[in-house]
This record gives structure tokens, C-alpha cells and sequence, in this order.
């Protein structure tokens, strides 16, 4: 049984580029698909898949990596909110990753958005994680 899954989603893809790995799978989920459809419009990852061919289903990630020096797109993955200690911000308070570089999710009424999404609708919510 796993208590935090988006703490497990950011660990399994953390390890795989650790490892240098080009593809990871993760247990489906409706907020961890939202999190990769993110993660690919930003540009962190260069594909994903949703097989639901299972009970739960599963997501294939692409992940990217420099052509010439290999480095990988994803440098940071930080679980902020956890289910021992919520993490809420005001739109006035929207935390900036890497001075704007970087990406923060949350989680508002308007679903999951990035930090730059949240500060035009003005909207705060729920801190997910931080993407750099």
C-alpha cells in the first residue's frame, strides 16, 4: 500500500534518470496523467502513454535527455505538499522556481496548473511540487 502516490510517481522518475533510463511506467492515476500532461507541454519529457490495460493502468514516460551531453531535462523533482503537512498559498503568495526557470503545480478550482497559469487566473490552491 502506498501512502503518497505522487511522491512515489516523482521517486520512480527520479530513479529512472538517475539510472539514465529512457523510459519509466507508473501506476495511472487521474492526477498523476494531469501531472505528465504538464510535464510534456513544459517540455521535461519528450513522449507519454496511458495503457488501461489493467485494473489501474499505467503511464509510459519518454524521458529527455541532451543529445550531445546527455544531461537530462529534469534536474529537480521536490514533492512540496504531503499528506502529513498540506502546503496552501494565496495568489499573491505563488512560489517562482529557479527565479521563473522552473515550474511549480498546484493543485486550484480551476484543476492542476502551473504556478505561471495560476498568477494570469489569479487563482492559489494547493502546492504539488516543484519541476526545474
Amino acid at each position: 500500500m502506498n501512502t503518497d502516490p505522487i511522491a512515489d510517481y516523482l521517486t520512480r522518475v527520479r530513479n529512472a534518470i538517475a539510472a539514465k533510463h529512457r523510459m519509466v511506467e507508473i501506476p495511472a492515476s487521474n492526477l498523476k496523467k494531469n501531472i505528465t500532461k504538464i510535464l510534456y507541454e513544459k517540455g521535461y519529457i519528450l513522449n507519454y502513454k496511458v495503457e488501461d490495460n489493467s485494473a489501474q493502468g499505467s503511464i509510459k514516460i519518454a524521458l529527455k535527455y541532451h543529445p550531445v551531453t546527455k544531461m537530462p531535462a529534469l534536474s529537480r523533482l521536490e514533492r512540496v505538499s504531503r499528506p502529513g503537512l498540506r502546503k496552501y498559498v494565496d495568489a499573491k503568495d505563488l512560489p517562482r522556481v529557479l527565479n521563473g526557470l522552473g515550474i511549480a503545480i498546484l493543485s486550484t478550482s480551476a484543476g492542476l496548473i502551473t504556478d505561471k497559469e495560476a498568477r494570469k487566473l489569479n487563482v492559489g490552491g494547493e502546492v504539488i511540487c516543484y519541476i526545474s
